[in-house]
């Protein structure tokens, strides 16, 4: 791999750290990744053989097309990968020598094979009291659904109300993108690593946090959600929102573009948009003349607005409207992401540090602190790459170790 450990002992604000990744998929291991990109030694406990199933994502119908596994490169980068048969006694010796002497534990591994394993919390803590042990699941630790399997376009996006909340009007429910609620999920269980290191830090304590896709998706619609566990009620939120009013709507422009006004507020910015538009006599329409009356006959307007807006590129309503200091917005591509300068300024993608990694640019963390040095992004491991340096730091000698490889064991 593109990195050797002796580089984080020392340079970066986690250098020393020592973390275990035993999960799969997103949004606990993306929590580890954060670790690893602040300096921790991260390793990575997969299958042998397979390893990881996140792996193939980026391979599989209805992804991008690309000439590399960009999910896994993005997601698992800095990272160790420690190939071990946990269903195995010498497997599950291995991993426990591990624990023993970890800082951190991340797992999103099902209820059900924790407990099988004897690898919840309170089995652990007895091994290594200091150690962090973060959990993520998808509905939680309590409860009658605790043990159901669940991913973010489930327990996140579906389960919450999310999924019913965001779509157009009288529109059908739209599917989330993959990792849409894995990723601020993972940052979710990062802060509470690294709440909980920071208590350590002061009372010598270790301790379990956890969080739950479901509370994450709760918490991301929550300024919407609140009001139901306030007493009140949807239905004429429901109503509004079923109606294409002016500002609520999506307009299409003459080249298949689509521009958002909702933040077209005040009587000032109406006036100036449709002044820019050289439609004012609209406004002289009694139906639209008023705030109240524009919500009261915004399905009319909405209609005159894009009657238009159809006649022109969105190139040339966009530099009218930013003539005019309308707070209009175009719908934006992906593709136009590519080239954005604010995302290439603030670090949102950064370049590898590694030239084995083949992907030209890595979509980073969110996450910046003006005086902590990150670690440049490096080539994720194939499956098992570090089992050998790993064990021989454990004190396993070369012949066990082909013993183990043997036995299936790594």
């Amino acid at each position: 791999m593109g990195y050797e450990k002796e580089e984080r002992m020392s340079e970066y604000l986690f250098s020393g750290l020592k973390v275990l990744d035993v999960g799969t998929w997103v949004a606990g291991p993306v929590a580890a990744t954060i670790l690893a990109d602040f300096g921790a030694d991260v390793i990575k406990v997969e299958i042998p053989g397979a390893g990881d199933q996140y792996r193939i994502l980026s391979g599989i119908p209805g992804t991008p097309d690309a000439d590399s596994e960009y999910m896994w490169q993005m997601d698992a980068r800095n990272k160790r990968s420690l190939s071990l048969n946990l269903k195995t006694e010498e497997g599950m010796e291995v991993l426990l020598k591990l624990v023993a002497e970890c800082d951190v534990y991340v797992t999103n591994q099902p209820f059900p094979m924790r407990r099988a394993l004897s690898l919840n919390y309170e089995d652990l803590k007895k091994i290594n009291p200091s150690m962090i042990y973060a959990s993520l699941s998808a509905y939680g630790e309590e409860g009658p659904d605790r043990d159901r399997e669940g991913f973010d376009l489930v327990a996140y996006w579906a389960r919450t109300g999310l999924m019913d909340l965001v779509r157009d009007p009288q529109g059908k429910p739209a599917q989330s993108l993959p990792g849409m609620g894995d990723h601020p999920t993972a940052v979710s269980l990062y802060a509470g690593i690294v709440t909980a290191l920071l208590k350590r830090e002061r009372s010598g304590e270790g301790s379990m946090v956890h969080t739950s896709l479901l509370a994450n998706g709760l918490w991301a619609m929550s300024c919407i959600a609140q009001a139901g566990f306030a007493g009140g009620s949807f239905e004429r939120y429901r109503k509004i929102r079923a109606t294409p009013g002016f500002t609520r709507n999506i307009y299409e422009t003459k080249d298949g573009r689509y521009l958002q006004i909702t933040m077209v507020r005040s009587p000032d910015d109406v006036a100036r948009m449709f002044e820019a538009l050289d439609a004012g006599h609209i406004l002289e329409d009694e139906r639209f003349s008023s705030p109240e009356a524009r919500w009261e006959n915004g399905v009319a307007l909405a209609h005159e607005l894009q009657e238009i807006l159809i006649d022109k590129d969105s190139d040339e309503w966009m530099a009218t409207f930013a003539a005019a200091e309308v707070p209009a917005t175009r719908v934006g591509l992906i593709e136009e992401a590519m080239d954005d300068p604010q995302i290439r300024v603030n670090d949102m993608v950064v370049s590898p540090s590694d030239n084995d990694m083949n992907v030209p640019l890595i979509i980073n963390h969110p996450l910046k602190i003006s005086n902590v040095v990150q670690v440049g992004p490096k080539r994720a491991p194939e499956v098992g790459e570090h089992s050998d340096v790993i064990l021989k730091e454990l004190g396993y000698t070369d012949d066990v170790i082909s013993t183990l490889r043997d036995k299936g064991v790594i």
